[in-house]
């Protein structure tokens, strides 16, 4: 056991974190997103909600600063402008996590698949609600 660590810091959880670099995408995914048939390295987190997982990964990783939208949410079909409960409880998580403001930008549901195809690992997890799905971009730690 680690001390600061949270149960849904899993080892998988943790070296993926590790590995990825500056740059490198983490699609975090709801229970009804096909993660397994997408994923090229897979995390299982299916006993927590979009928010823990969301919350775990950023007490570890920082968001990239170094671009417009470094956090991504699926938009719902038809209704771009629409941000789900589940996605809005996100917002608070960012912003605290960062210390600052770090909107929640929006992209469409085809692109968000194709983007998580191509992400450094998708985190599956247990969330129930629909639109549970978000891309996050890791940053650097800045130092000094």
């Amino acid at each position: 056991m680690l001390k600061m660590l949270t149960r849904l810091h899993t080892p998988d959880l943790l070296h993926v974190l590790a590995s990825m670099g500056h740059g490198d995408e983490l699609a975090l995914v709801d229970c009804h997103f096909p993660a397994v048939s997408m994923a090229r390295r897979l995390v299982r987190l299916d006993g927590a909600d979009l928010p823990a997982a969301l919350a775990a990964c950023l007490q570890l990783m920082p968001l990239d600063r170094f671009v417009p939208d470094p956090a991504l949410r699926m938009e719902v079909a038809g209704e771009p402008a629409s941000v789900p409960d589940v996605q809005a409880l996100c917002q608070p998580i960012i912003d605290l996590a960062e210390g600052r403001h770090v909107p929640l930008a929006g992209i469409e549901r085809h692109a968000f698949y194709e983007r998580s195809k191509r992400a450094y690992a998708i985190v599956a997890t247990g969330e129930m609600r629909t639109y549970g799905c978000l891309l996050i971009k890791k940053g650097v730690v800045l130092s000094g």
